[in-house]
């Protein structure tokens, strides 16, 4: 029970780290530019697309990647001075249509380019077995290698924000970007900059999340969820907000999926049980949401 626990909880770290990814570039456009895209989960699964093709066409997998990543990035920012920038003077509704629009958009772009089949992406030999982190603990050495990889963006990214300059007008435009705009600074360009930087995040979660799963159209909607969901409980705008959250999400969903199934079978069959420990697990993350939505309306870490 112990190896199974030591195992799940760095699986549940690992979920949460990637949702960070997403949620983080989702706050961040949220509590400064004060836009609700619902299109980021796509920018997820181009990305998982870009890794795929870029994979395959460099040979390389180390390669691939970081193009990928850069890809993304350079994709967000076209969509943001193309189409976005047009909805940043209308209500949250147009921007809720519009973006849902764009998500519908997306998954059939995918399907024409890529095909409607699934699609997977293979790992190289040296990341594809297993190691051991603790004696008689073994686990995969590319789950590992998501996690590291992941908490080393974080921590760039919490440099970013906390200690430079960029990062110092990013913090005072999600506080008050009238009087940022004000000062001189460029708005709009900080807005690109900002919605660049968050697609850019959204597309290495799906570059890396894609090689243990499958690469499929609408794959961003699911993950999508869990990143509002990860942001109101952390609070719209706090990067450390949804850091926590994020990771206490993984380790709900992951760890809820088997304790909560032996919990339910000590008062239904085994069979029910399976079915309804899961299920439970699900919902807990939102019954979390609302009760932190009654306690702290502005979330864990937000501002009232």
């Amino acid at each position: 029970m112990s190896t199974l626990l030591i195992e799940n909880t760095l699986h549940g770290i690992q979920l949460g780290l990637l949702i960070f990814l997403l949620a983080a570039g989702l706050t961040l456009v949220f509590g400064i530019m004060d836009m609700v895209n619902l299109a980021h989960g796509s920018l997820y699964m181009i990305g998982a697309y870009f890794a795929y093709s870029l994979i395959n066409a460099t040979g390389s997998f180390v390669l691939g990647v970081p193009l990928a990543f850069v890809a993304t990035l350079l994709f967000g920012i076209l969509l943001e001075r193309f189409v976005l920038r047009t909805l940043y003077a209308r209500d949250h509704l147009d921007q809720v249509l519009a973006t849902f629009g764009l998500i519908l958009f997306f998954n059939k772009l995918v399907q024409v380019i890529w095909g409607p089949a699934g699609l997977s992406i293979a790992l190289p030999g040296w990341l594809a077995h297993k190691i051991e982190i603790l004696p008689g603990v073994p686990y995969p050495l590319y789950r590992l290698s998501i996690t590291i990889v992941s908490l080393l963006v974080a921590a760039g990214l919490w440099y970013l924000i906390a200690q430079t300059r960029t990062g110092m007008l990013i913090r005072a435009g999600a506080s008050n970007r009238r009087m940022v705009s004000a000062l001189g600074v460029d708005i709009k360009w900080l807005f690109t900059l900002v919605f660049g930087l968050g697609a850019g995040l959204a597309g290495l979660a799906g570059v890396m999340y894609a090689p243990i799963s499958t690469v499929f159209s609408g794959m961003g909607e699911e993950v999508l969820i869990q990143a509002f969901v990860v942001i109101v409980i952390g609070g719209i705008g706090s990067i450390r907000g949804a850091f926590i959250a994020s990771i206490g999400l993984g380790l709900i969903d992951t760890l809820g999926r088997i304790f909560l199934v032996d919990l339910c079978k000590l008062v239904m069959e085994p069979s029910a049980a399976s079915t309804v420990g899961p299920a439970l697990a699900s919902m807990l993350i939102y019954i979390i949401m609302a009760a932190v939505l009654l306690w702290r309306p502005a979330g864990l870490f937000g501002r009232s």
